[in-house]
């Protein structure tokens, strides 16, 4: 399966509840943080649910 690779580019602080859960989800716990995950509709939609704390790098 194809992977991705997402970095955290905002802090988590401020953001409501689901979105750090969601943040932790995905593997990220820190600022500039760049994890690799599979890349399944699901992630996306974690993805695009914390679109403004994360970019996916290339």
């Amino acid at each position: 399966m194809a992977t991705i690779k997402v970095k955290q580019i905002k802090s988590r602080i401020g953001a409501p509840v689901d979105q750090k859960k969601t943040l932790l989800s995905l593997g990220l716990r820190k600022l500039s943080q760049i994890v690799e995950v599979e890349d399944t509709p699901s992630i996306r939609g974690m993805i695009r649910k914390v679109h403004h704390l994360v970019e996916v790098v290339k």
